[in-house]
């Protein structure tokens, strides 16, 4: 869009916008990962901020952005006489979801070294951004690997290539935001600690702000050159706060009171290593500088813990982001007075807050309960042992549609063994199953189809070798045309459609079974969420079987269902697998590269209905004749067992393992591993 639209007409999303220009002030902060629901004015808050940004001296013709005042003495365009520059806007980059990361990073131009004899290299996104803003939208959705490549550069505020003989080294310092919507999956705690600060954003529910979130829309969809233009004095005026801040933060102190208060606090909420206490400690002196002021003061520490620390203290995927406000403003009293204790100079908190409740000023400002300065205009924003009578929590049969059991806590999870699908896919990059992808080790070579990404020189030299003396070569050296050229094809791994059927029948009630299922299925939910998959759920009990969740990159909603599963009733086994053959169905329409592996949690058992025993033999060959790769997990227990689990892996063409099996630290697997290394040693 040609004209943005004005950040300052961004309806409420005091936290978003506090976040952003937190970071526009000082980029040492580390960024800001935005989190939320779709139409929440995500992007829109981001784009809006660029035209904010000042205007950025750049030395003219340089690809690398360098400042005419202090050029990067190690700029591949360089070396830069120091002098004057060019002004031009700051940028704001966007990072596509499929980009390579040779878009990412940049690389050398093939081609030209190979007709040339030259070493040309074409500079990626991540010098495009430097002294910008570089945006990824979706970046839960970002490969792994080309997240970790932008979080270091951010971090150390230069990128570095090396690869096919080039060496190259630029300066890249920008602001790093990132948005996602947690519904389509989360990012590894890792990933979320790089990020300096997080904010959660959600479409208000007051009718008032709502319609005017509509008519501001409206209004610049209409004229968005005149809708900006009455808001061309705040725009003004909260960049000139930018220039104004930017220069008073050299100046700001934070004393050691403030930071007693900082490192008690990232210790109060657990929060592994030391980067929160350094991101809280600059952000609280950022904010520190957009009040004006040149002290830090108690309720910078807090605003700065509620950007900071969120994302930090989750201890697995399915805990929700968040912190106890009550706990904080505890740890934050409790080392109050240290700065009078330590004879520092004493800044009078209480009056503060007692007489100035904020800054004195209109600007935008942070929400998120406490500390954050107000906003201006705060505007929108088989046979018969198969059926069984099903015994009940105590051990009495129940009766065909009996009443639903109380939904049962899941055991704690544990670390699984590895499903995988088997073959080689070309699916969505991941962590489980083999795969063509354009990552890992190389197995081979073909034609290059579009951009040449990865050259297999070996392969290219053997396609130009038998026509050089048609080409007139007699002398050393190598003629290599186009059609030389040969792609390196890699295998890595992919990520899979991992679908549920879970068993949540009379058969399965007994408590403490139930809650040892529930923890084994929570166990491989959370394998799936580390090896990038996506999830499915289909439960089946009493008369029919139901999609609980659809294939969706959430794990941590597939989690949600399962912990409040009922149960009860008889056992429509055959339904679950029809079920959950449908959805496979629906499934490959959508995203056919990506492989399912079929996880049926049960004991086997089937009843209700005319022949279910047959009804579900037949429902698994289904699977077993389009080669759907699928697990059973045997619910199976006491000390008498009928095996039923077993014969349905048969009939699915998967294999079936216990609940016992399926963890990875296992006295059977261990047992299995020692025996397979004993003979591999005779």
């Amino acid at each position: 869009m040609s004209v943005p639209f004005p950040f300052t007409a961004v309806v409420g999303q005091d936290d978003l916008r506090l976040a952003l220009l937190l970071n526009a002030v000082s980029p040492a902060v580390g960024g800001v990962l935005v989190r939320g629901e779709k139409g929440t004015a995500k992007s829109t808050a981001v784009r809006a901020l660029s035209a904010l940004l000042p205007e950025v001296d750049v030395v003219a013709g340089c690809r690398f952005s360098c400042a005419p005042g202090a050029p990067d003495p190690a700029c591949p365009d360089g070396p830069h006489e120091t002098g004057p520059g060019a002004a031009r806007p700051a940028r704001m980059v966007e990072l596509p979801v499929g980009a390579s990361e040779d878009r990412l990073v940049g690389a050398l131009d093939i081609e030209r070294a190979l007709a040339e004899g030259v070493k040309a290299f074409e500079p990626g996104l991540l010098a495009e951004a430097h002294r910008g803003i570089l945006y990824v939208d979706e970046v839960n959705l970002l490969h792994d690997h080309l997240v970790d490549l932008l979080l270091d550069a951010a971090a150390m505020g230069a990128s570095y290539v090396e690869r096919e003989g080039v060496s190259v080294r630029h300066a890249s310092k920008f602001l790093l935001v990132g948005t996602m919507n947690p519904e389509e999956g989360e990012l590894r705690p890792q990933l979320l600690d790089r990020f300096g600060l997080t904010v959660e954003v959600a479409a208000s529910r007051e009718p008032e702000q709502r319609v005017e979130v509509v008519r501001r829309r409206l209004a610049y969809d209409d004229d968005p050159a005149g809708f900006a233009a009455r808001w061309a004095g705040e725009e003004a005026a909260v960049r000139a706060r930018i220039v104004a801040a930017r220069a008073l933060l050299p100046s700001v102190r934070l004393g050691d009171g403030a930071l007693r208060q900082i490192a008690a606090t990232c210790a109060a909420f657990e929060v592994d290593g030391m980067r929160a206490d350094i991101v809280m400690a600059r952000t609280a002196t950022a904010l520190a500088a957009w009040a004006g002021r040149t002290d830090v003061l108690a309720e910078d520490v807090r605003q700065a813990a509620l950007l900071a620390l969120p994302h930090r203290r989750r201890r697995n995927p399915f805990d929700a982001p968040g912190l106890d406000e009550d706990k904080l403003d505890e740890t934050l009293e409790e080392f109050s007075g240290d700065d009078d204790r330590n004879g520092d100079r004493d800044t009078d908190r209480d009056s503060d807050r007692d007489d100035d409740p904020g800054p004195d000023d209109p600007g935008p400002g942070g929400g998120g309960g406490g500390g954050g300065q107000p906003a201006p205009d705060a505007g929108p924003q088989g046979g018969d042992t198969g059926a069984r009578p099903e015994a009940g929590e105590s051990g009495e049969p129940l009766a065909s549609g009996s009443s639903d059991q109380s939904a049962v806590r899941a055991s704690e999870p544990f670390r699984t063994k590895v499903l995988s699908v088997p073959g080689i896919g070309e699916g969505a990059a991941g962590r489980r199953s083999r795969a063509r992808t354009e990552h890992g080790r190389t197995t081979g070579a073909r034609r290059p189809r579009g951009a040449l990404t990865k050259l297999h020189l070996a392969a290219t030299v053997r396609a130009a070798a038998p026509y050089q003396r048609a080409r007139g070569r007699s002398g050393p050296g190598l003629v290599v045309r186009r059609d030389d050229l040969r792609q390196a094809t890699r295998e890595g791994r992919e990520g899979n459609l991992v679908l549920f059927v879970v068993d949540a029948s009379g058969s399965m009630a007994a408590r403490q079974r139930m809650s040892a299922v529930k923890g084994a299925v929570l166990s491989l939910l959370l394998d799936a969420y580390q090896r990038r998959d996506k999830v499915g759920l289909v439960t089946f009990r009493g008369a029919a079987a139901d999609v609980a969740l659809p294939p969706t990159s959430s794990v941590d909603a597939a989690a949600v269902r399962l912990e409040s599963l009922p149960t009860g009733g008889r056992t429509p086994l055959a339904a679950g697998l029809l079920k959950a053959h449908d959805v496979l169905r629906v499934e490959r329409l959508r995203d056919p590269a990506r492989r399912a592996l079929v996880v049926v949690v049960t004991d086997g058992r089937a009843t209700g209905g005319p022949e279910p025993v047959a009804l579900a033999g037949r429902a698994a060959r289904l699977f077993a004749a389009e080669g759907v790769a699928s697990v059973v997990v045997d619910c199976e227990s006491g000390p008498v067992r009928l095996g039923l689990a077993g014969r349905l892996a048969g009939e699915l063409g998967g294999t079936a393992v216990t609940l016992d099996a399926l963890r990875a630290d296992s006295i059977a697997g261990l047992v299995k591993e020692v025996q397979g290394s004993s003979r591999r040693a005779a």
